[in-house]
């Protein structure tokens, strides 16, 4: 029913690709127009109205041409908290295998996933010492490279314990993590046994490396809270907390302060509306956005675990967190779009991503109309990443012939052979 594959795959060489022009036909916008969009050098070249840039010549040379008329052209999502090492395990026989090998298969599988979702560049947290020491994420990295071109995977480097004398080794795993290349210091200070100190590590190693911040917290212990907001404020380039659903489980008076200390510290919060992740297994629930946003707070959407003991049913799907926001968060839809487009590039520290001139070329074309609509039935999609075609699911819906069908005026992609004996199929998206 999906399929991923690059329009120009990258050069063997390791060079980037011949720089290719691309024009996007009869794209709906947010905003109502319909236009065309001419992409080149991984950027967004020029946008006018449908018609306009294919008139004028908008593909000559080394161009390509895709038509979206019927779809909605939006900024990609980003994927702010994935979990790379651990994803597609939850029907493995036996011990999950972490050879480097396993999780480099496992992460690239993963990725291709989501970017078919249409997320376009990715924040994995993966687990350093123990028994894999820094293998897992060697092999996270190296499938990173291997994607290259098709999708950006960064990493954070999750230690288990940084305190005390079990603390040690993970505190210099840490620093030899980022020196192999983890763009950002975290994990889970919630399950050490001095979680101040644990978070005094991590921030203390990220300020001699000058890398961002993301860490795992339930966020259910207000005065824990309250420290971290206290010695993260003012951290550059940043501080990531979540899932944070534990502020939903606190006295409304409490969270409400606890969200104003983050908003002073300028911390974002990166929430799960599919379910919990590696370190919170057994935890449910969302953190209260509304509530968040309403302090200042700025509330991204991740999708955390796919397909592991943590949600053996995780999809990957950003559409779906947004989904989950306006039904169950009560946000608009713009609002939980932005969660999984600009909020969440902005947590990863990634450019603005706008359907106009001189943004980069990191798209989503969701066939529905609006994006009430796309959210609801977003099932075919396109997905562009640095100026290219990378990804493309197609969905076709079929109908036996009947009545109630030949009275309807659906929407059909194609009209082909029937499969329902003696009458006509219809197909849709």
């Amino acid at each position: 029913m999906s399929e991923s594959h690059p329009q120009h795959p990258p050069r063997r060489d390791g060079a980037a690709p011949d720089p290719v022009t691309l024009l996007l036909c009869g794209a709906g916008l947010a905003d109502g127009r319909t236009v065309d969009v001419r992409l080149s050098g991984g950027r967004i070249e020029a946008v006018g109205t449908a018609g306009s840039l294919e008139r004028a010549g908008g593909c000559a040379g080394n161009g390509a041409r895709v038509d979206l008329h019927g779809y909605l052209l939006l900024p990609a999502p980003a994927e702010p908290h994935a979990h790379s090492d651990t994803a597609l395990t939850a029907t493995a026989e036996g011990p999950v295998p972490y050879t480097p090998e396993d999780v480099q298969r496992r992460t690239t599988e993963a990725a291709l996933l989501q970017l078919g979702h249409g997320a376009t560049a990715l924040r994995s947290h993966v687990r350093i010492g123990d028994v894999q020491g820094l293998n897992s994420l060697e092999a996270v990295l190296q499938a990173g490279r291997a994607l290259r071109g098709l999708t950006d995977l960064s990493t954070v480097a999750v230690p288990r314990l940084l305190t005390g004398v079990a603390g040690a080794d993970g505190l210099a795993m840490l620093r030899d993590a980022v020196k192999m290349g983890a763009s950002a210091v975290g994990g889970c200070p919630d399950l050490d046994p001095d979680p101040t100190g644990y978070v005094e590590a991590v921030l203390e190693v990220a300020a001699e490396h000058g890398c961002p911040v993301d860490l795992h917290t339930e966020a259910d212990d207000p005065a824990r809270l309250a420290r971290l907001a206290a010695m993260a404020g003012g951290l550059r380039p940043g501080v990531t907390v979540g899932p944070c659903a534990g502020l939903d489980r606190l006295p409304p008076e409490t969270a409400r302060r606890a969200a104003d200390q983050l908003a002073a510290a300028g911390i974002t919060v990166v929430c799960l509306p599919q379910g919990g992740c590696g370190p919170m297994t057994g935890r449910t629930g969302t953190a209260p956005v509304r509530l968040l946003r309403a302090a200042g707070v700025r509330v991204a959407a991740g999708s955390g675990a796919l397909r592991d003991v943590a949600n053996p049913v995780g999809r990957g799907d950003p559409l779906e967190a947004a989904y989950l926001l306006v039904t169950q968060g009560g946000e608009q839809p713009e609002a939980a779009y932005g969660a999984i487009s600009g909020r969440a590039r902005a947590a990863m520290g990634l450019p603005e991503v706008r359907v106009e001139a001189g943004f980069p070329a990191e798209l989503l074309a969701v066939r529905g109309a609006g994006l009430a609509g796309v959210l609801s039935l977003a099932y075919s999609r396109v997905v562009v990443h640095r100026g290219r075609v990378v990804a493309r699911t197609s969905a076709v819906r079929e109908y036996c012939d009947s009545a109630a069908v030949a009275g309807l005026d659906l929407p059909r992609q194609s009209q082909g052979g029937s499969w329902c004996h003696g009458s006509n199929g219809s197909n849709g998206s």
